[in-house]
């Protein structure tokens, strides 16, 4: 079933064509990229609209849809519109979470046919992903590896953490990378005891931990992961945290395989974490899903309840965070597979001291 198909068997129960405006869902049943546009698909076939910025692209690349532009002349509400009247669309599914207030009043005044919120049935499609989803996962995480081998020649101190985020950033795009999957976290020091801390003007310091939490963008999908190295040293408290993390992260990886819920991958890693001391400086999840966007569902957290499938994909990212002094995480994706995980994920893990 190609992903055309996948989202034309959610058109039951008397909805009749599916409104497909984010990004992600777009490229998902084009299997290409276009930053904006609409899509419709129905049954008996399907519109992709964009503008002139974009139509040349669309006509090239896009299968399975008609691609028309839209301009002053035929904006998107007329061409939805007849399209609407073409297909004989009466109930249009369509994504709630990604249209504002003021864009879904405009489509439900403008359209000729009913409006049904229908996002988490078009997403559930992403979470496990197909093999060539998978393939360029797997490459966006090598572009990844690389700019951490890389990153850690450049790490000096007297820098600052934006200057080492601006290091990190240009090694992600150096090594092959088409984007950033978010927003790198670089902190230093007691910074790191803030697991989304912001890098700022902070000088790195001989003894102290450095959080990186960072992924590339390869051809639509993301990768994430997280390291915590010491410069010039680390404590015998830091050496014991850090390597509590560890033994966390690994306890979760040992129990990821299909079939497994979120919670019980969560338990696993947190039992360690809580028998160690730390239980309350562990306070987020131990992995969320990933594909096109750097968020999505089902989580490994504690509820979780969802029995995870072959080919879904999840951070595991356990830490402890003591407030003040420094904090802990690491960060690999792993795929979860019948008898076990594929970790995508090839940096050491071992404490480095740079």
């Amino acid at each position: 079933m190609n992903n055309l198909e996948k989202y034309r068997s959610l058109l039951t129960d008397g909805v009749d064509g599916l409104l497909l405006t984010s990004r992600y869902s777009r490229h998902y049943a084009a299997q290409f990229d276009i930053a904006e546009g609409i899509a419709i698909v129905t049954k008996a076939g399907g519109y992709y609209f964009t503008d002139s910025r974009y139509i040349e692209s669309a006509q090239n690349n896009i299968q399975g849809f008609k691609v028309v532009e839209t301009n002053r002349a035929n904006p998107y509400s007329k061409l939805l519109n007849d399209a609407i009247a073409e297909f004989g669309v009466e109930c249009l599914g369509y994504e709630e979470e990604y249209l504002t207030v003021a864009e879904f009043a405009g489509m439900e005044k403008d359209l000729k046919a009913k409006l049904v919120p229908m996002g988490k049935q078009i997403d559930k499609f992403r979470a496990v992903k197909q093999e060539w989803e998978l393939d360029r996962m797997r490459k966006a995480q090598e572009i990844t590896d690389q700019a951490f081998e890389e990153v850690l020649g450049r790490i000096q101190p007297g820098m600052t953490e934006k200057q080492l985020q601006a290091e990190l950033i240009y090694c992600l795009y150096k090594n092959g990378g088409d984007g950033l999957s978010f927003d790198p976290i670089v902190v230093s020091g007691p910074n790191t005891s803030l697991p989304h801390g912001v890098a700022g003007d902070r000088v790195i310091c001989k003894g102290d931990f450095i959080t990186m939490d960072f992924g590339a963008l390869y051809q639509g999908y993301c990768a994430d992961m997280t390291r915590t190295v010491a410069v010039g040293y680390a404590t015998e408290e830091m050496e014991k945290v850090y390597n509590t993390v560890l033994q966390a992260q690994l306890a979760g990886i040992a129990v990821t395989k299909a079939g497994v819920t979120g919670a019980q991958v969560d338990g696993a890693a947190r039992k360690v974490i809580t028998d160690a001391g730390y239980g309350a400086y562990f306070g987020h999840g131990y992995g969320h899903s990933i594909g096109m966007q750097v968020h999505e569902a089902p989580n490994c957290n504690p509820s979780g309840d969802t029995p995870m499938e072959v080919n879904m994909v999840c951070s595991a990212e356990p830490g402890i965070y003591l407030p003040g002094k420094f904090g802990v995480r690491i960060e690999d994706l792993v795929v979860f597979k019948e008898d076990g995980c594929e970790n995508l994920t090839r940096s050491p893990k071992n404490l480095i001291i740079v």
